[in-house]
């Protein structure tokens, strides 16, 4: 099945969960906080303000953080996806500058 996002939602896959802590301490699955980052796998076309569409912030294949009880979870062919409101996004995860650039 194909997910198309309506107005300013956005889809987004979890990307998985911290596992061990920064001090070495593995975590089970009951320990594990909801992640909180994922990557985007579908974005609407934006939502209307004064007649005109605002486009989103955001692109297929960003990564995010969003915020931790926002969204509607769907599990759609065996996937699990978020489905979120842009102003649920709160961060864009930024990539890593090209080494040896200034």
């Amino acid at each position: 099945m194909s997910l198309e996002p309506l107005g300013d939602r956005v889809i987004i896959t979890a990307l998985g969960a911290e596992e061990v802590t920064a001090s070495g301490i593995v975590l089970p699955d009951t320990a594990q906080e909801k992640p909180q980052r994922g990557k985007v796998v579908a974005v609407g076309p934006g939502r209307y303000v004064d007649g005109t569409r605002q486009p989103l912030d955001v692109v297929v294949g960003d990564e995010v953080l969003y915020s931790k009880y926002g969204g509607t979870e769907l599990n759609v062919d065996g996937e699990d996806l978020l489905v979120l409101n842009e102003h649920d996004i709160l961060a864009k995860v930024a990539k890593a500058a090209a080494k040896g650039k200034k």
